[in-house]
């Protein structure tokens, strides 16, 4: 990557630390990168809940995140994205198609810009997303909201509270495109969540999909707040990915993966996911 002062690692694995338009940047570089190049796009909260993208570099992925902390998914975030998105395809060879991974807020990232480029992204690990703002930060419906960010989102959207009140792009007002798109969704969420409630957010996304699609699932955690996110075993999240991802380059993926102790995981095939998580999948 360019603009490296200094070789990094992070779970044993090479990282590289660059800038884009003025924004940290971080690239995780497999031992053994798969022959497509493909890579997951973490959009918020870098390292929080890793044991995904540590899996998936054990795959062969590449794992990505520029820091657009303070844009909340919006139309400046998305030029951002772009810009950084020609920089790994165009420039270092990455697969022309992402995976997105969206943590709480970054579901507006993930959401908003695979909205604006289907043909560019693989499929979509959403864990516990903010999918409207008037939920979150705005806390106009069941939860609290944050005031403090409500008032920087208007800011990145460069609308007052009215006018962003009446925003119609937000992911669950844009989601048929994806569905039109065919992009496959796993989302991962707690029923009891209170900061981002399930039924303002996941739940209108998981409906609208269904119902003009059947490529989303929707694993719920029973009785579980905001945190903690995703799966202390990410085998089922880390199956979707493969399978929606480098499919045509099964034979070079692990028949078996005996997993990392940072997750303690292991690798399952199909057929044992839908015996284990088939009652929890909505």
């Amino acid at each position: 990557m360019e603009d490296v002062e200094k070789p990094l690692f992070w779970y044993g694995f090479l990282r590289r630390d660059f800038q884009i338009e003025d924004r940290d940047c971080t690239v995780i570089i497999p031992e053994k990168p798969a022959p497509s190049m493909p890579w997951a796009w973490r959009s918020r909260f870098w390292g929080v809940e890793p044991q995904t993208e540590i899996a998936l570099l054990d795959m062969g992925f590449h794992i990505a995140y520029i820091d657009c902390v303070d844009l909340y998914g919006s139309p400046a975030a998305m030029k951002v994205w772009d810009s950084f998105y020609e920089h790994l395809t165009k420039k270092n060879g990455f697969s022309e198609k992402a995976v997105l991974i969206g943590f709480s807020r970054g579901g507006l990232f993930a959401y908003n810009w695979a909205a604006q480029n289907p043909d560019k992204v693989f499929c979509i690990y959403a864990d516990a997303p903010v999918c409207d703002v008037k939920s979150w930060p705005g806390g106009k419906g069941k939860g609290p909201g944050s005031p403090a960010d409500w008032k920087k989102c208007q800011a990145a959207y460069q609308m007052n509270e009215k006018t962003l009140l009446a925003w119609d792009k937000n992911p669950v007002d844009t989601i048929s495109i994806l569905a039109s798109a065919g992009i496959p969704i796993l989302v991962v969420a707690g029923d009891a969540d209170e900061a981002v409630p399930i039924e303002e957010n996941s739940d209108i996304i998981f409906h609208k999909y269904k119902e003009l699609g059947d490529s989303i699932a929707m694993f719920v955690k029973r009785d579980c707040k905001h945190h903690p996110h995703s799966l202390k075993d990410p085998s089922m999240i880390v199956e979707f990915i493969l399978k929606h991802s480098v499919q045509p380059e099964r034979d070079w993926v692990p028949e078996s993966y005996a997993g990392r102790e940072v997750y303690g995981g292991t690798y399952c095939d199909e057929s044992i996911l839908n015996k284990k998580y088939l009652l929890e999948l909505r």
